[in-house]
C-alpha cells in the first residue's frame, strides 16, 4: 500500500480517519477532503469492498461538485467495509458513528450513498443524539426524500436537454440508453421520458434489455418496481442482450449511472453515442474522455451531470434542525435549474478554450475553492497574495 502522505496535494485530503470496532467487525474510513468551501459533506457508503483510496477519491469528487454547483460545503466522504446485507447492519453503523463521535457533525454531516438507507441515516443521528449528524433521513422525520424525488436522476436527465442543445439538437426524440436502473437510472429514465427522449436501452447487475425502437419506461419502472434487478430477466428473449451491451449500442446518448471506471480506453472505442452524460460518480477513465474527445462525443462531467442529490442535500442541510420541511417542487426546479445552468457554462468554457469539458469543470471549480482558501489564509504565502490569483 502507498504512503497515505505521499497521496495529498495542495488540495487535501485534510484528515483521513480509519476507524475499526472489534465487537461488531466494524472498518470504517472518513475521509475530510477540502473544507474551504464549508463543512465537509458527502455520502457514506457500506461495501465488503471499500477501501481508502476509494472514498478518497470520492471525497475530491464532492471538493469539486460543492464548488461546481457554487454550494457552500467541503468535499468529504465515508465508508464502512461490511455487507449491507448484514443481519448486524444496525450494530455496525451506530459502531461506526460512535467511534466517529468526535468528527460528526464538527467536521462532517453523513449522507446516503451505495450500501445505505434513510433508516441507516436516523439510526446515525439516534445514536449521535443530534438531528444534525446526517441528512437523508425518513421524510417523516423531517428528511428531504431523495429517492422518492429522484433529485440526482432527474438533474442527470436535465444535464442531457441542457447538453443535447448547446450541440444544436434535441433531446426530443433522441434515443437514450441507460447502464444502471437504480435510484439514479430509474429517475432519470423518468424524467428523460417526460422530455421526449427514447430509452432504447437499460441494464442491471442481472442482465441488459435493449430495442432499437424504445422501451416502454412506465412498464420498466413499474416491473423495477416490482422485481428489483431481476426485472430484466422476466423480459421477452428478444430484448435481451449480454450484459454490458448497454454501453456500445447504436444510441445519441449513453448515461453510465453505475460504476466507477466503466468505459476505458478499450471501450472508448466502441462507444457509439455522441453523448456521455456522466451519472455514476467517476464511470469514465481519463484516457477515454480524451479518445471520446478525438472521436467527437461530449462527455458531462460526473461532478456537473449527477450534481442533483447534492443540490438536494444543501436543502437537507438547512432542514436539519428546521421544524420545516423544504417544498419538494422547489427542490426540483432548482436541481433542474443548477443542472441546466452549469452543464451549458462547462460546455461552453471547454469550447472556447479548446479543453475536455471535464477539465473546464474542473477549472470552474478549482478557481472557487483556491479563492476560498485565500480568503482563509490557508494558502501558501507566496500563493496567498492577491497579484498571484487569476480570476
Amino acid at each position: 500500500m502507498r504512503d497515505l502522505l505521499q497521496e495529498i496535494d495542495e488540495w487535501g485530503p485534510e484528515k483521513v480517519v480509519c476507524v475499526s470496532d472489534a465487537r461488531t467487525g466494524m472498518r470504517g474510513v472518513l475521509v475530510i477532503d477540502n473544507t474551504a468551501r464549508g463543512t465537509g459533506k458527502g455520502g457514506t457508503r457500506m461495501s465488503p469492498s471499500v477501501t481508502v483510496t476509494e472514498i478518497a477519491r470520492l471525497a475530491r469528487v464532492m471538493t469539486w461538485k460543492w464548488a461546481a454547483v457554487d454550494l457552500f460545503h467541503g468535499g468529504a466522504k465515508a465508508g464502512i467495509n461490511a455487507d449491507p446485507g448484514s443481519p448486524d447492519k444496525e450494530r455496525i453503523v451506530r459502531a461506526f458513528a460512535r467511534r466517529l463521535a468526535d468528527q460528526i457533525p464538527a467536521s462532517y454531516v453523513a449522507g446516503l450513498d451505495m450500501g445505505m438507507t434513510e433508516d441507516d441515516a436516523a439510526i446515525i443521528q439516534d445514536e449521535l443524539g443530534d438531528r444534525g449528524a446526517a441528512v437523508g433521513v425518513p421524510e417523516s422525520l423531517g428528511g428531504v426524500p431523495y429517492d422518492q424525488l429522484g433529485v440526482t436522476g432527474h438533474g442527470v436527465a436535465e444535464s442531457a436537454d441542457a447538453a443535447m442543445a448547446r450541440l444544436g439538437r434535441e433531446l426530443a426524440g433522441a434515443r437514450v440508453s441507460l447502464q444502471g436502473f437504480g435510484a439514479v437510472g430509474t429517475a432519470a429514465a423518468r424524467r428523460l421520458a417526460e422530455l421526449g427522449a427514447q430509452v432504447v436501452a437499460l441494464s442491471t447487475v442481472d442482465g441488459t434489455v435493449h430495442d432499437p425502437d424504445g422501451l416502454d419506461v412506465g412498464y420498466w419502472l413499474a416491473a423495477r418496481a416490482e422485481l428489483g434487478d431481476a426485472c430484466v430477466q422476466a423480459a421477452p428473449d428478444h430484448l435481451r442482450v449480454p450484459r454490458g451491451q448497454e454501453l456500445v449500442v447504436d444510441c445519441d446518448v449513453l448515461v453510465p449511472a453505475a460504476g466507477q471506471d466503466v468505459i476505458d480506453e478499450r471501450l472508448a472505442g466502441e462507444v457509439r453515442a455522441d453523448l456521455v452524460v456522466e451519472g455514476a460518480n467517476l464511470p469514465t477513465t481519463p484516457g477515454a474522455r480524451s479518445l471520446l474527445a478525438a472521436r467527437g462525443i461530449t462527455v458531462v462531467p460526473d461532478f456537473i451531470a449527477n450534481a442533483g442529490g447534492a443540490i438536494a442535500a444543501g436543502f437537507a442541510m438547512d432542514a436539519r434542525r428546521s421544524a420545516f420541511r423544504p417544498e419538494p417542487a422547489l427542490i426540483l426546479d432548482e436541481v433542474a435549474r443548477r443542472s441546466r445552468d452549469n452543464t451549458a457554462v462547462v460546455l461552453d468554457i471547454a469550447r472556447e478554450h479548446d479543453v475536455l469539458p471535464h477539465e473546464a469543470a474542473l477549472r470552474l471549480a478549482q478557481d472557487r475553492v483556491r479563492t476560498a482558501m485565500r480568503l482563509r489564509g490557508r494558502l501558501p504565502r507566496q500563493e496567498a497574495r492577491p497579484e498571484a490569483v487569476t480570476a
